[in-house]
């Protein structure tokens, strides 16, 4: 008994020696312990990412989810205190991070996104369907969300500046600009106001139904979600306005209660505010999108040439639009969209003015099957009315007298109509039927030594129907050929002009115009072959097309001391173009470079042809010259040196000549006008929301003219701006932003007083992001 109990006092011990000498943390090892990992996704302006894979790998230990509305993850229980998250997300980057509960100590991870490289995007625009840009021949700038809040610009187009090609017809901005010169061109085609590439909120077109120019404050900032831009000949997919490409504006998706708010305040008295708010309830959504700024502007006019008479030129804006949609199961949805847009401009002296309301309403679907493919259908219509003042300035630019007084009201409607399907993994299809009835008129007050003496009023109808068809083959796993084609058949009737002299009042002459019937056939054929995973070939050859808008018929307009007549008789544009290029992708997709030579002629291209000068006035009037000429190189390049730094930029050399004139031979060798030779852009951007975002924008443009002679020369200018901003709150960010750093005053024009660009723009801000981006 004693023996035993000494055994057992034995054993005691010898537990106890043990337990003092082996690591009380090898008992906690051997015991399992079960860890929470929790975090969120956002993007590089801090807005939470909807919708992410996020992967957690830890020794065997491997699981899988998705971001809630708020971005956010949660894992457990984790068997293990460390390991690694992947997460992936449509349009932006992989990421990958290490993980600790010993360095995450109760607090959340946070993983930003940057966005994904060019080649791996996905677009719209390009082929009517979703491709990866990768696979896609045609030539893509793509404007992320970050990009869009990195910039300083106040206006979308100024944002766009930034894309190597882009430009509007004249030098200044939607800012200053009168409406009418705001149309855009891609690539050096185009020679006038009316743009030369089309532009699309959600499959509806923004271009103006009268004149073709761009209003570019129709569309709330806050409501985009991303800007596609495809350069070269688009006709094929898209019609007229098609000839030098497609700028689409990608709206935001509702996924759930959001708002975004930015609004800030600015030197020259610019106060501005955009707004996008919006919620689901069940299947329903509902959202709200709205802007409105003011700005007193500046004196356009150089220092060394004004005159009593002139004043600054500003513009106040206001537009609202709300949606209503219903989700169809999974699949799709329906909706109903109405806008409305109102904006006055004062244009430089005290009876320059004008003012335009717009009103407009838009229902669609848009509907998936795996079966029969996917569905776009939009219907689309809208009222208008374009006010206008235009004077006589003396010479000494110390009194004016008012010329003419214009209302321009116009109406149309729409249809969109699209399928996509893909057959198999080696074929996509799409086909297609867009229609378009316009309706407008010119109606104008003469005036002379201030009393009105002539009421002239001129209009007419257009009507346009196309069908168009694509096929995406991918022949070989390096191959893709793309065929497309389509007919447009557009008729121009009820046109006339009516005059009557008020002066001494008479008989109302009336002269009617014969209607009009062309059809144009726009084939495209592009080829794309991977040389490897990183290097990639293109080439494309398209025909396009432009019909005369009813301002380019019946409207006649004036700009200082430049009157344009209009032309009854003019024809559509036609361009015959081809281009070839190399993309390549190095260091793991962190350099992309991207290149391209493009040729492009235009018959029958429509300018504005001088017909007489005087010292007090210059006469011209829209003429179809013979044929034109645009070649050149486009070269893009982006390098993310980090996870938080970005750097981009592009060049564009573009020789756009006048080949064959007829009626004129003067003109044939000469540029042109308003096409710069050489365009320079770059980028600079360092975003991590839990520090700051910092971007830059510098643009450089070369010489051009102002007027189809080449006498009126425009010189180079380098512009830089730059954007700060910093997160003070969840969801809340101040900025500061800065246009034209160094207060360039560049010419803008010559007509012929030479007229300058917009001085410094300073601005100060607050951001507020709730919800999902």
């Amino acid at each position: 008994m004693i023996e035993r109990k000494g055994s057992l006092r034995l054993c005691g011990v010898l537990v106890f020696t043990l337990a003092l000498c082996f690591p009380v943390s090898a008992f906690n090892q051997a015991i399992p312990k079960n860890f929470r990992v929790e975090g969120k996704i956002t993007d590089q302006a801090g807005a939470p990412v909807v919708g992410a894979e996020v992967a957690l790998s830890s020794g065997s230990f491997s699981a899988n989810k998705i971001t809630d509305d708020e971005g956010r993850f949660l894992f457990e229980p984790v068997p293990s205190d460390g390991g690694t998250l992947t997460v992936k997300a449509q349009g932006f980057a992989a990421a990958e991070r290490r993980w600790s509960i010993r360095e995450q100590n109760g607090v959340q991870l946070t993983v930003v996104l940057a966005p994904a490289p060019l080649s791996e995007q996905m677009t719209v625009t390009a082929a009517r369907a979703e491709t990866r840009v990768s696979d896609t021949a045609a030539s893509i700038a793509v404007l992320t969300t970050e990009d869009l809040s990195a910039t300083a610009a106040l206006t979308l187009d100024d944002a766009l500046r930034q894309v190597p090609g882009f430009s509007l017809f004249r030098r200044s901005g939607s800012r200053t600009a009168n409406p009418t010169i705001q149309g855009v061109s891609l690539r050096g085609v185009g020679a006038s106001g009316a743009s030369r590439a089309v532009v699309l909120n959600d499959s509806v077109p923004l271009n103006d139904p009268f004149g073709g120019w761009v209003y570019w404050n129709r569309t709330p900032r806050e409501s985009i979600n991303r800007v596609e831009l495809v350069r070269g000949g688009a006709s094929h997919l898209y019609g007229t306005d098609g000839l030098g490409g497609v700028i689409n504006f990608i709206p935001r998706s509702l996924r759930d209660h959001t708002l975004s708010l930015e609004t800030s305040y600015g030197n020259q008295q610019t106060p501005n505010a955009s707004l996008f708010v919006g919620g689901r309830f069940n299947q329903w959504g509902l959202s709200l999108a709205a802007e409105a700024s003011h700005t007193d502007g500046y004196r356009i006019v150089d220092e060394r040439e004004r005159g009593l008479v002139d004043t600054p030129a500003g513009v106040e804006y206001t537009v609202l639009e709300l949606t209503l949609d219903r989700m169809i199961s999974d699949r799709g949805r329906i909706f109903a969209r109405g806008s409305v847009f109102g904006e006055s401009r004062e244009n430089g002296t005290p009876l320059q003015t004008n003012r335009t309301h717009i009103r407009q309403l838009s229902v669609g679907s848009d509907w998936q099957s795996e079966a029969l493919g996917s569905f776009v259908l939009r219907f689309y219509g809208g009222a208008q009315v374009f006010d206008q003042d235009f004077t006589a300035v003396a010479a000494d630019r110390n009194s004016e007298n008012l010329t003419r007084s214009q209302r321009v009201p116009a109406q149309q409607t729409g249809l969109v109509a699209q399928w996509s399907r893909s057959a198999g993994t080696l074929q996509t299809l799409v086909a297609g039927i867009d229609a378009r009835q316009v309706r407008g008129a010119s109606d104008e007050l003469g005036f002379f030594g201030g009393r009105a003496t002539s009421a002239v009023g001129s209009g007419g109808r257009e009507s346009i129907l196309g069908v168009f068809g694509q096929d995406i083959l991918r022949i070989h796993p390096r191959w893709f050929v793309t065929v497309g084609a389509r007919v447009d058949r557009w008729r121009n009737y009820d046109a006339l002009s009516t005059s009557l002299a008020l002066a001494q009042p008479g008989a109302v002459t009336v002269r009617q115009f014969d209607d009009r019937t062309e059809t144009a056939f726009s084939p495209r054929l592009s080829v794309l072959h991977k040389l490897t995973e990183n290097v990639s070939l293109t080439a494309s050859g398209y025909r396009a097309f432009r019909a005369p808008t009813l301002n380019e018929l019946y409207r006649a307009f004036r700009v200082g001391n430049i009157v344009t007549t209009a032309n009854e008789d003019l024809r559509a544009e036609r361009l015959t173009g081809g281009e070839g290029g190399a993309s390549i992708s190095a260091l793991n997709q962190k350099l992309n470079v991207r290149g391209a030579f493009f040729w492009s002629e235009v018959t029958r291209a429509v300018a504005n042809v001088t017909l007489s000068v005087t010292p007090d006035l210059i006469t011209r009037q829209r003429q179809n010259l013979g044929r034109t000429r645009s070649r050149g190189v486009e070269l893009e390049a982006e390098a993310r040196i980090t996870g938080t730094m970005t750097l981009s930029g592009g060049y564009l050399f573009a020789d756009a000549t006048v080949l064959e004139f007829p009626a004129n031979t003067a003109l044939e060798g000469l540029l042109i006008p308003q096409v710069p030779r050489h365009q320079f852009t770059f980028q600079a951007r360092y975003a991590d929301p839990r520090v700051m975002t910092l971007g830059f924008q510098g643009r450089a443009i070369g010489a051009q003219f102002d007027d189809d002679q080449n006498r009126l020369q425009l010189d180079r200018f380098f512009t830089l701006d730059a954007l700060v901003s910093r997160s003070v709150a969840r969801g809340v960010e101040v900025f500061a932003a800065v246009e034209n750093i160094f207060d360039r005053r560049y010419t803008v024009g010559r007509t012929p007083v030479r007229t300058i660009g917009p001085p410094t723009l300073a601005r100060f801000g607050i951001k507020l992001r709730m919800g999902s981006r």
